[in-house]
């Protein structure tokens, strides 16, 4: 089973060729944990479970290696501390927990080392590789790479001029003209990043060879990778504003420091989010957490499903109405499933049962909305199979395949009560329309405002049961009371 993906330092898309099909290992930068994740935080999370999804169909669980780290020690966190006057582990060990379970909320799965278990060695910290950092921002000093100065260590540009920009496409001198660098009395040449900076008595530190201080963001993932995927992995993710100055950094430190041409084979970025077609800020109002999203009632899963609508390298809209139409697509296969389906469906069959053309779907560079859009043919099918069909099961084997299983349940089912009270007051209401208007067709003989309001309710998932004496209205499997707002 081939998988394409689009390699982000060619630009090409390509055939993925594990380094060792026995640990297919990848490594996607995590949050700087000092608030709540916003809802462009999440996508990358949700591409690259999807991903992690289909490397463990594919090459079975026990060989997948997927590292998600967190940045735990950064001059945000220590600016929140100030502001708060709260103890930085405190408020680090907090917003960790929130991510992982707003995370979990969209059906995320946990990192893990291959045979899907170790998660707390593939969620690192950086606090816990420190020592790594300082090896070899070492090594990196003794190659000729970095240099020390006023108590920093820098990485000198000018030292990999053949390979520094070429994950982004820039040369040196474009990357000075359109970035925002730090200019610094101690630095060589304005490019120069930082490796380690020192420490006030009053901000997290640790001792090294150029006294108490502090890594730089960039050398802390270097490390981490290293130490948990070794000198050269399979992938390396995330979103597309890390392609400069965070992954063009990572290569440049990794490579030079380990001897290597690569750090990792292939590279994956995705686009950006945007909310009703604008980019997502504070100063237009339209800024959210995930759980800003939750705790207003938004399901996991229809946060999960809007994004995978959207293939990963587009940018993804978040809007109302795609919300509400996710929701009902979602509620339909919901009543489907209590409907169609006797029984869970066990562990071997939900691993038998995934649909070939949503993984092949998946194999082709990620193509997620291609899988959604599979979903609505498998669930056209489903519902006119038998109980416990083979359709059936399938279809919701893919469903749980793609993380689409019984999210925030206890939110559902609060929100299902008040849907289940407004489904019934909507069906009553369209009842006493239905039997009047019979009841007038009886003496005119024109029974066309009957047959149209039949055609709608059953259109609308309704099943319309009519005897001599009553009429009867049952919502079906696919009922969607949206469709009813319209009917007079």
């Amino acid at each position: 089973m081939d998988i394409s993906l689009t390699n982000s330092a060619t630009r090409k898309k390509e055939r993925f060729t594990p380094l060792d099909p026995g640990n297919v290992r990848m490594y996607v930068c995590g949050p700087t944990v000092y608030d709540r994740a916003h809802l462009g935080n999440a996508r990358p999370v949700v591409v690259f479970d999807v991903l992690y999804r289909l490397l463990r169909h594919v090459y079975g669980p026990e060989h997948v290696t997927y590292v998600r780290n967190f940045t735990d020690v950064d001059d945000k966190i220590n600016a929140r501390a100030a502001e708060s006057g709260r103890a930085i582990g405190e408020i680090t060990a907090e917003t960790t927990q929130w991510f992982l379970d707003d995370m979990g909320a969209l059906g995320a799965l946990e990192p893990s080392i291959r045979n899907g278990a170790d998660h707390e060695r593939a969620m690192p910290r950086a606090t816990q590789y420190i020592a790594q950092m300082v090896a070899m921002i070492e090594a990196l000093i003794d190659k000729g790479h970095a240099y020390a100065a006023e108590g920093h260590v820098l990485f000198a540009v000018d030292s990999w001029t053949d390979g520094y920009g070429r994950l982004s496409g820039r040369s040196v001198d474009d990357m000075i003209a359109g970035a925002r660098v730090e200019v610094a009395p101690y630095k060589r040449n304005p490019m120069d990043f930082v490796l380690w900076k020192p420490s006030s008595v009053d901000l997290p530190g640790w001792e090294s060879p150029w006294g108490r201080g502090r890594p730089g963001w960039h050398i802390e993932c270097s490390a981490m990778a290293e130490a948990l995927l070794g000198k050269t992995f399979d992938i390396h993710g995330g979103g597309n504003d890390l392609m400069f100055p965070h992954h063009e950094n990572e290569i440049a430190q990794s490579c030079c420091a380990n001897g290597t041409e690569k750090m990792a084979q292939v590279w994956l970025h995705n686009e950006m989010l945007q909310v009703e077609g604008k980019k997502m800020s504070k100063s237009l109002g339209n800024f959210f957490t995930v759980r800003d999203l939750l705790d207003q009632g938004v399901p996991g899963e229809v946060i999960r499903f809007v994004m995978l609508s959207t293939h990963y390298r587009k940018p993804m809209d978040w809007t109302e109405k795609k919300a509400k139409e996710a929701r009902g697509h979602l509620a339909a296969w919901d009543r489907l499933k209590r409907h169609g389906l006797s029984q869970e469906l066990s562990a071997l069959q939900l691993a038998e049962l995934v649909d070939e053309n949503v993984i092949d779907a998946l194999c082709d560079d990620l193509n997620t909305s291609g899988a959604i859009n599979r979903l609505f043919e498998m669930a056209a099918a489903a519902k006119t199979s038998e109980l416990d069909s083979r359709q059936l099961r399938s279809f919701f084997a893919t469903l749980e395949f793609l993380g689409f299983k019984n999210l925030d349940v206890e939110r559902l089912q609060r929100r299902s009560a008040i849907e289940t009270a407004h489904e019934k007051a909507v069906l009553k209401a369209h009842q006493h329309s239905l039997i009047e208007a019979r009841a007038e067709a009886m003496q005119s003989k024109d029974f066309s405002e009957v047959d149209r309001l039949k055609a709608a309710l059953t259109a609308a998932g309704v099943e319309v049961r009519m005897s001599k004496t009553d009429v009867e209205l049952v919502e079906g499997p696919d009922f969607d009371p949206s469709k009813l707002e319209d009917l007079a």
